[in-house]
């Protein structure tokens, strides 16, 4: 069989070129499986890896519709960052969904003969993924590729700050770019797990979305009235602990000053976490509002699932397995071919990571 994959190289000239590449599947090992992948998200951590700080103001396609290229110049100082990688191609998608079409001889890989199965080991924006099968999450009889592709980093997360919240002794918490894929998820689960949430938007709609799925504290940072109305909410909930989308600007330094403004704030352990980038931007910290117990990290998936054992991680997959056309459905605005995927017209909508602008590759169209 024929694999298709797309990849990326940054050149000796100082660009970020994106095309797709031919070649042979590999024949599996006894313990591996070769799936025909049908679907795989672009998430904003594939949107920062594969263009970085590209300027995709300079993007051109140099290819043909059958064979596309995009063309993208890298900024001097990403020059010299990205240096090692000249030359080199290297695949992308960091999760996606399928069917074995092909097993190794050992019982773990023949099992999955046949089965929709989902898998996070990147490479996932090809036809074909030869992985071990001890990698993959056999999904629920009837769920499709298109429902279970994003069973990993998005399910995974918001299930991870939960845990995060309680094992630092926290009893609510803040999220913002609520109306996310993501944090849509959030909300649906905090509420089955009875923990209040209290969800910051920028747009009346994204409010109308979040009270729609049960969300009782939404909060519009577009409103004249913001600060106010987000320390009553984090007065009522008694919030202590946020996990910011955003990362430029001053939304982080607001968040911990209303949690000090609060009657149990400044004798409280605040903590932010930044996880995203949506904004890149310098962050803005005004630490003089945040009184005396505060700190600022950076949450990682990794570093979190580290701290499971395996038999926790394996539970904590059927969970979302069981789950994933409830709690974690997620929701695409476009589904595209690999070729699709590499037109500049879908890569300035996309690399943008809009709330409601989630594509979905599939790979098999």
């Amino acid at each position: 069989m024929e694999n298709l994959q797309l990849k990326s190289l940054v050149t000796a000239d100082g660009n970020l070129e994106l095309f797709l590449e031919s070649s042979a599947v590999p024949a599996c090992s006894e313990d591996e499986v070769v799936i025909e992948v049908q679907a795989a998200p672009i998430n904003p951590a594939d949107v920062l890896m594969m263009l970085g700080a590209a300027d995709m103001s300079t993007a051109e396609s140099v290819g043909t519709p059958d064979d596309p290229r995009v063309s993208v110049r890298m900024p001097e100082a990403m020059q010299k960052a990205t240096a090692a990688r000249v030359g080199k191609a290297l695949p992308w998608g960091i999760e996606g969904a399928g069917v074995v079409i092909e097993a190794g001889q050992s019982d773990a890989a023949q099992a999955l003969m046949g089965k929709t199965v989902a898998v996070i080991g990147g490479a996932m924006y090809a036809r074909y993924r030869v992985i071990a099968a001890k990698d993959c999450l056999s999904l629920v009889e009837g769920t499709t590729p298109r429902e279970g592709a994003s069973c990993f980093v998005n399910p995974q997360t918001v299930i991870g700050m939960v845990e995060t919240m309680r094992t630092e002794g926290h009893s609510a918490l803040v999220h913002t770019a609520a109306a996310s894929s993501l944090g849509q998820m959030l909300q649906k689960h905090c509420t089955n797990e009875g923990v209040e949430l209290v969800n910051i938007v920028r747009k009346q709609n994204q409010v109308d979305l979040l009270r729609g799925i049960g969300a009782r504290y939404v909060c519009n940072s577009s409103s004249p009235d913001f600060f106010a109305n987000l320390q009553d909410v984090l007065e009522e909930t008694k919030a202590t602990i946020a996990f910011d989308a955003i990362g430029g600007g001053d939304m982080a330094s607001q968040i911990l000053a209303a949690m000090n403004a609060t009657r149990h704030g400044s004798s409280t352990h605040k903590q932010l976490y930044y996880y995203g980038s949506l904004d890149s931007s310098a962050a803005i910290l005004n630490h003089s509002k945040f009184g005396t117990l505060w700190g600022i990290g950076r949450y990682q998936l990794g570093s979190f699932l580290q701290t499971f054992e395996a038999d926790a991680v394996e539970k904590m997959r059927q969970k979302i397995a069981s789950e994933i056309t409830s709690t974690f459905a997620s929701s695409y605005s476009k589904e595209v071919s690999l070729q699709e995927a590499l037109t500049v017209e879908a890569m300035s909508v996309y690399q943008k990571c809009a709330t409601g602008e989630k594509y979905l590759v599939n790979p098999s169209r």
